[in-house]
């Protein structure tokens, strides 16, 4: 049997052939199609090739430019723990800790006393036209303690603040030393030079006050103005303003505080402070206070602005800084320290008051800010001048405080003996336990602690040696890293109850991260 097509093919011969003919057309169209493809989509893939390669080539330059051709800046290598010596010197119990050098890296500015500054610099008081030995300010590097700066500043110091703004028209925070005899000194805190100088008086057995209070532009003349308080006969007094950086002199104008006492009359018997009826320009110094002994004034940030926290010897006082109400009252005998400001809540401005409570006895406690209420206290066995507190901010809105003296047993104390300088570490997350960092037989002459970069490197400073009026010797400033000690201090239980263990306690007081305020 023939098949169709075969049969077809026989009947049509030439159809056949067409139809052939046809197909054979078709297929070399479509040959000829593929083939056109086959060659647009090779040249499509040697484009994206050397697009690929091209892109690759790119992206190695930018590399090897930024790795080896474009420097990139280089961030300072903090050392964990270093020293700064001095021989034949004392120092004075002041520290600030302030980035001079602007390199985002805490820096140490503090006060000595000797014939001539260290080899660094080769300076000496004659080249300040001052008699020898004399106060030398100094800023070292918070990396490495190396000497930024040094500068003589005064025969003898009085009192010193750092970080003033706007001293003078300069455009770097400053530095103001109050010398004795009476002399104001301003000085740039980045480079160590003097901005001016202004010999003043301030009547007799007077004392410096902090704090230095910025105010308003007082006589506009476009330089801002300072407060500076003193005591004086058991009286407060404040001047507006007592520094004047006047552009055309460089100096100050005083008014003598004689002039304020006999023609304003005096202010509340009870301590209560309150501005004189009297109060004019014309007259720069008023009296805040008639009765007790003031012993510190520190400001309390508020949400409408600033208080003033007022120490005496028997009682704590917070005022309002706009109409200076009292605000709340606190029974504090011998305050022995200058109050310093912490969180014990979170986020709860709280307030540290060290006060003496019997021979070589102190007690620490931890004030509410806002209505004065005692969260924490602790007492201690502490020597005479013992180094004041410190606190650094942590990640969870609290702080840790740091405070020096000897933790002993309830029960077991010993208040005859001198006590042992003992430094503690405290945290709210354990409200019963002191970590106990380190013992030092030294005398300290101050202390602080800051994190030297931001939200990070948590450090405490001391300044050891003799102070003004014994004899000269070795001065030493050191930083160290705080987490150094935590991770070899001892664990105090405060109360008979253990909730973990001392190992597990001490892991994460290490591993605690530190958090920048400002």
């Amino acid at each position: 049997v023939m098949d169709s097509k075969d049969t077809e093919a026989e009947i049509h011969p030439l159809k056949h052939e067409d139809v052939k003919a046809q197909e054979n057309h078709e297929n070399s169209v479509e040959r000829r199609v593929g083939s056109k493809q086959s060659s647009q989509l090779s040249r499509l893939s040697r484009w994206r090739t050397a697009a690929f390669f091209i892109s690759l080539f790119l992206c190695l330059i930018i590399v090897f430019a930024f790795s080896f051709v474009i420097p990139c800046p280089e961030r300072p290598v903090s050392e964990r723990t270093w020293f700064r010596n001095y021989d034949d010197a004392v120092a004075y119990p002041f520290l600030a800790i302030e980035d001079v050098n602007k390199d985002k890296v805490q820096d140490v500015i503090f006060v000595f006393k000797a014939s001539n500054g260290s080899s660094s610099f080769n300076r000496s008081c004659l080249d300040e036209g001052l008699p020898s030995p004399c106060a030398f300010v100094a800023a070292v590097s918070g990396t490495n303690g190396s000497v930024l700066w040094e500068r003589a500043a005064a025969e003898d110091v009085e009192w010193v603040e750092c970080g003033i703004n706007q001293l003078g028209g300069a455009q770097a925070p400053s530095c103001l030393i109050v010398g004795k005899p009476v002399a104001l000194t301003a000085i740039d805190q980045q480079t160590g030079e003097v901005q001016w100088r202004q010999s003043s008086d301030f009547g007799a057995n007077y004392t410096v006050l902090t704090p230095l209070s910025v105010i308003p532009d007082v006589d506009s003349d476009g330089v801002q103005d300072l407060i500076i308080f003193i005591a004086t006969e058991n009286k407060v007094c404040h001047s507006q303003p007592v520094i004047k950086p006047l552009p055309r002199l460089q100096g100050i104008t005083l008014t003598p505080l004689l002039t304020s006492r006999r023609n304003c009359p005096q202010a509340s018997e009870f301590g209560v402070p309150s501005f004189p009826a009297c109060a004019s320009h014309s007259v720069r110094f008023f009296v805040l206070f008639s009765s007790g002994d003031i012993r510190y004034l520190v400001r309390i940030p508020s949400g409408s602005g600033e208080n003033i926290l007022i120490v005496q010897s028997e009682m704590t006082m917070l005022v309002n800084g706009k109409n200076l109400q009292n605000l709340w009252t606190l029974n504090t005998s011998g305050v022995i320290s200058e109050p310093l400001l912490g969180y014990y809540k979170p986020d709860v401005l709280g307030i540290v008051l060290e006060s003496d409570i019997g021979p070589n006895r102190k007690k620490v406690m931890i004030v509410e800010a806002g209505s004065g209420a005692i969260q924490w206290d602790l007492k201690l066995n502490s020597r005479a001048h013992s180094p004041e507190p410190a606190t650094l901010s942590t990640a969870d809105h609290r702080s840790t405080f740091l405070f020096w003296g000897e933790y002993q047993i309830p029960g077991n104390e010993t208040s005859s003996k001198a006590a042992l300088q003992k430094l503690y570490l405290f945290h709210p997350s354990y409200t019963n336990v002191l970590l106990e960092l380190r013992n030092s037989t030294d005398q300290i002459i101050a202390f602080d602690a800051a994190l030297f970069e931001r939200s990070r490197h948590a450090c405490y400073v001391l300044l050891r040696g003799p102070q003004p009026g014994q004899e000269p010797g070795f001065v030493s400033l050191m930083k160290r890293k705080l987490k150094e000690d935590v991770s070899e201090s001892r664990v105090i239980w405060l109360s008979q109850v253990a909730v973990d263990s001392e190992q597990y306690v001490r892991e994460r007081l290490y591993r605690m991260r530190f958090h920048s305020r400002d």
